[in-house]
């Protein structure tokens, strides 16, 4: 029996071990600053086929996100950190300065963040969870007068994926500046 769309199996020992090595090695090529993540190559690497590659990972972008779900966890944590916040303001300052420095280190997660679509549904799940806490953080933010009225998590994020695309090429040196203004912007009409 097949399984319906959205519906996750339960992976055979060897399938797990095998995706395992997949992301070990893709991992490794990263490390050793080969930012290409070409399929055909880690399946070579991993002594796998080319077949078992792609049934975990069917493109490039699925295995990114894969190899950034512990980085998107991270990020929800510290958005559910910054919910809890004593200042909602800080706490979404701290969270925006957060996620950005893990975007400027692994431009694979900005990818992800910054993508329309998921590859997995376990993506999709932390994206809900993320926008979660950071609606939480707003309507608190909101609540207080620290920010504006109609600014959403997608808002947010989008509005992040924007600074981090005006300060990496430049590594990130006008980093603080960007995010104060982008805090800035966040504040409702004087």
């Amino acid at each position: 029996m097949t399984p319906k769309a959205g519906q996750e199996t339960e992976l055979r020992a060897d399938a797990v071990r095998n995706r395992a090595r997949i992301l070990r090695i893709a991992r490794e090529r990263l490390a050793a600053g080969d930012t290409s993540l070409q399929l055909n190559a880690i399946a070579r690497l991993a002594g796998v086929g080319v077949g078992t590659v792609y049934r975990h990972f069917p493109n490039r972008h699925a295995l990114v996100e894969a190899l950034s779900a512990e980085r998107f966890r991270e990020l929800i944590a510290e958005a559910q950190a910054a919910v809890a916040a004593d200042d909602p303001r800080a706490g979404l300052h701290r969270l925006l300065r957060f996620a950005l420095d893990r975007m400027l280190d692994d431009s694979d997660f900005a990818a992800v963040l910054e993508s329309a679509a998921d590859a997995s549904a376990q993506t999709s799940d932390m994206r809900a969870e993320l926008d979660q806490a950071v609606t939480g953080l707003l309507d608190r933010a909101r609540l207080s007068g620290a920010i504006r009225d109609g600014v959403d998590a997608e808002d947010v994020r989008r509005l992040l994926c924007g600074v981090h695309h005006a300060v990496h090429p430049g590594g990130g040196a006008r980093r603080n500046l960007y995010l104060d203004v982008l805090l800035e912007g966040l504040r409702p009409p004087r």
